[in-house]
């Protein structure tokens, strides 16, 4: 049976909140980021580490069949263009990426009020400390502003942390940037690699209105990456490094060894994480209160392949996630999230 065969018969995704089935969404690449939209779905993705491209679908299932649509190319030679994410804010689609060789990976936004054209020329994000940075994007808490992102401590790449800083609306750094998180956990080096990572961090607010950061562990080259779970505790200041408690273990990958208890083994794809949650405008906003299963992506390598290159062969998966009484922070009540292939 064809890929096209598979998605037509057993997955027409016409939101969030439709049956979900977990399968792979037909796009070759890593690093997924989806957004929901009045019109439908918009994905947006790095070609050959120089160009950034759009795609416009009424389904998730739609996405890969998509003609992408190309918004932007490195013609600064910036270099090494890295994971787009997606956002609508302010009447305006905003492109988060990295750009750069080596150490001076920065991060960059471009913005259109139309997500196939018009975007603007790349601004750097003058992040605190001007240090190499990925995988960042803005989002909004309780009114305020953050800018979520991976870096480094210092000038070396000995270790990926996870930091956070204020912002204005548009981008400008008001605070200090906060080390929220650090791959400190035997699970989030289950492989004893340098450098140790925490990367790929995406807000979303649970039922009762608590932050959460989730992000991916151990590196993405091999088999252990996986997603695991950070939430801002009950009424504290996100910038405050001591209010963020972790999950027990990853909650979702293919080595056990790395699992919460109630985290979930994939089957299908091994070196999971760097997710995309699929939600209006990208907003965290915009989760539900459990009583659905929703849609998440992220890449991974078939669990059958044993590629020579790990890194060429992801691909983008689609699963679901929900909101679930607590399963993952010990003893402390509230919520946390349950992934499914």
């Amino acid at each position: 049976m064809t890929l096209k065969l598979f998605l037509t018969a057993s997955v027409m995704l016409l939101g969030p909140t439709a049956p979900i089935f977990s399968y792979p969404l037909g796009i070759n690449g890593a690093d997924p980021s989806v957004i929901q939209t009045e019109d439908g779905f918009l994905s947006v993705e790095s070609r050959a580490g120089r160009t950034l491209l759009v795609r416009t679908a009424p389904s998730l299932a739609a996405i890969a069949e998509a003609k992408p649509v190309r918004i932007w190319s490195d013609r600064e030679g910036l270099g090494e263009v890295w994971a787009p994410e997606m956002v609508f804010r302010g009447g305006e689609y905003e492109v988060h990426f990295a750009a750069g060789v080596g150490s001076d990976h920065r991060m960059y936004a471009i913005r259109s009020t139309n997500p196939i054209a018009g975007y603007s020329d790349a601004v750097e994000i003058a992040l605190p400390e001007d240090r190499w940075s990925i995988d960042g994007l803005p989002f909004t808490y309780r009114s305020a502003n953050y800018y979520v992102w991976s870096g480094w401590q210092g000038d070396t790449d000995v270790q990926q942390d996870i930091f956070l800083a204020a912002m204005t609306e548009r981008g400008a750094v008001q605070s200090p940037r906060a080390r929220i998180s650090s791959p400190d956990r035997a699970y989030e080096n289950i492989a004893g690699d340098t450098p140790s990572v925490n990367e790929g961090p995406q807000p979303i607010i649970d039922p009762a209105g608590q932050l959460h950061i989730v992000y991916s562990a151990n590196g993405s080259w091999g088999d252990d990456y996986c997603i695991s779970d950070l939430r801002l505790k009950a009424n504290r200041d996100p910038l405050d490094p001591e209010a963020w408690e972790e999950s027990a273990g990853c909650l979702f990958g293919a080595n056990p060894e790395t699992l919460a208890e109630n985290g979930t083994l994939t089957m299908a794809a091994k070196g999971v994480g760097h997710h995309t949650f699929v939600l209006p405008n990208g907003s965290p906003l915009g989760a539900s209160d459990g009583s659905v299963a929703e849609a998440f992506l992220y890449h991974g390598v078939p669990a059958m392949e044993t590629p020579d290159n790990f890194w060429a062969a992801r691909e983008w998966f689609v699963g679901t996630f929900r909101w679930v009484p607590n399963i993952s922070f010990g003893a402390d009540p509230g919520w946390s999230l349950s992934f499914s292939e």
